[in-house]
């Protein structure tokens, strides 16, 4: 799987299991799988598979 440009040895896992893996806040972010954003309330049910490509986006303050 590939993580913001990395890839990383995992199993399939949900994003919101993605996320506490990697130690994202659940809060300020985006996230898009195969360039398709996901919407927050399929983070529990969307499965990310092993060929799959995640980005998370933080949000910036600031202009």
């Amino acid at each position: 799987m590939k993580i913001n440009g990395q890839i990383h040895d995992l199993e399939p896992l949900s994003v919101v299991e993605l996320l506490a893996l990697q130690q994202f806040p659940s809060r300020g972010i985006a996230v898009a799988v195969n360039g398709e954003i996901v919407r927050r309330d399929e983070w529990d049910s969307l499965v990310v598979g092993v060929e799959d490509e995640v980005e998370i986006l933080t949000a910036a303050a600031g202009g």
